[in-house]
């Protein structure tokens, strides 16, 4: 394409009108859509992503790519640019950009009502409304209503069996709903992890299932080999152009079938969790499940038992007491060496079950949550097509992490300990279990 002369205002409007003409002459044939789809997408200019808009509309409408081109500038970040999709959408009846109206406006249904109450309009949801009545071919409010059930339908279908997908483990534990003890009142110790969470307090937990181990190897083969790189069950911030498979999926130490899935990050949990029929736990699920309602300090009880958890001094096989020397161990970790053995089979340990028969939710993996390490919600990223690096000092990409791992002291190990890590880092500490709603 040719370069914009912006000198004078003469000049910039002259050669934005030779670019559209050139983008019009290579993208009148068939075959020219991806050209003009990715003008009005990736150019600098305005007027020219307009002109292909435009372009698009009048020389390919009826062609779904066409029209998805269209549709998605709706969502320009410039006012003319949208408005120039709304017009034609509304000039050539553009179906396929229904769901992309509704984002901006709501329900078609409501703003023809007389009685609607509704914020002022302006350019932008006049234009809107207009598309869609044309679209639909009725300004009457139950008309469009029955319309626009009818548009929805096979969405509305697909939704709800997503929502109600089969649960994929029988292997659960059942935690029933009623209060459980968070948090704990902590001073570091010799290993000055301290505990952040210092507000003891009770809360309601309703009831639910979780996997009584953590995911292994073998259920997520099953999932990549069903799943594949379909992206069915994907979060919609999930990074552009990745795979599900585990970063140490041929790391003999890490991959057997029995053991514990590592080296996933919290987007492939999200996915597995989808797919399985459930969903990561809060954190507070997490602790009721591990905690019980009694408020105790490990799974097992309240004393310190060694022979129940796989943490740093089993795994390494040597003994730490301090900060200083847990460093002088952990730095002698080494790919394919030492230790040999870190991580346990996911149903190993069953002395140090939880009080719902959960095992090894103190130890052997850090556990992934869907809760924000600084604010308590759920997570909801939003860093798609960015490098890590843009967004590592964002606390709106920290999760928490529970239970302590291999490479932990005693300090980490307790049922109230709050761990974290960046939403797109893959460990061999890290793995996970999912929760399910409790059928009726």
């Amino acid at each position: 394409m040719l370069e914009i002369d912006d000198s004078t205002d003469e000049r910039y409007w002259a050669s934005v009108e030779r670019v559209v003409a050139l983008a019009e002459d290579r993208g009148r044939a068939a075959d020219g859509i991806p050209l003009l789809a990715s003008v009005a997408v990736t150019h600098p200019e305005w007027p020219v992503r307009a002109g292909a808009v435009r372009l698009l509309a009048r020389h390919h409408a009826g062609d779904p790519a066409a029209d998805t081109a269209v549709a998605a500038a709706t969502h320009d970040t410039v006012d003319w640019v949208a408005f120039t999709a709304l017009k034609v959408i509304a000039e050539h009846r553009i179906a396929a950009a229904v769901p992309d109206l509704i984002r901006i406006s709501g329900w078609p249904s409501n703003f023809t009502r007389p009685d609607w109450t509704r914020k002022p309009v302006g350019c932008g949801a006049a234009l809107t409304k207009r598309a869609l009545i044309a679209v639909f071919g009725t300004r009457d409010p139950a008309e469009l209503r029955r319309l626009e059930d009818e548009y929805f339908s096979d969405m509305r279908a697909r939704i709800e069996a997503a929502r109600k997908r089969p649960r994929r483990n029988t292997d659960v534990v059942l935690v029933p709903g009623g209060p459980a003890i968070i948090g704990a009142e902590e001073k570091p110790d010799a290993f000055r992890m301290a505990q952040d969470d210092s507000t003891l307090r009770a809360v309601d937990v309703p009831a639910f299932l979780i996997d009584r181990t953590t995911v292994t190897n073998a259920r997520y083969h099953a999932f990549l080999d069903e799943v594949g790189d379909s992206g069915e069950f994907d979060h919609p911030d999930q990074p552009l152009e990745r795979s599900h498979r585990p970063a140490h999926w041929h790391d003999p130490r890490f991959n057997a079938p029995d053991l514990p899935v590592v080296g996933i990050d919290w987007y492939d949990a999200y996915a597995f969790a989808k797919w399985a029929g459930g969903s990561l736990p809060s954190e507070v699920q997490w602790e009721k499940a591990a905690r019980g309602v009694d408020g105790r300090r490990y799974p097992w009880g309240e004393e310190w038992d060694p022979d129940r958890v796989n943490y740093v001094e089993r795994s390494f096989g040597e003994e730490v007491a301090d900060l200083d020397s847990l460093e002088a161990l952990l730095v002698t970790v080494s790919q394919g060496g030492n230790p040999a053995h870190p991580v346990l089979p996911a149903d190993a340990l069953p002395q140090g079950a939880s009080p719902y028969g959960a095992l090894q939710m103190s130890g052997n993996v850090w556990e992934l949550t869907r809760t924000n390490y600084y604010t308590g919600d759920d997570m909801d990223p939003f860093f798609k097509g960015r490098h890590p690096l843009d967004f590592m000092n964002r606390k709106e990409a920290f999760h928490v992490l529970r239970g302590g791992t291999w490479t932990s002291p005693r300090s980490c190990l307790t049922t109230f300990y709050r761990g974290k890590d960046l939403i797109t880092d893959r460990h061999n500490e890290v793995g996970f279990r999912c929760v399910y709603e409790v059928s009726d």
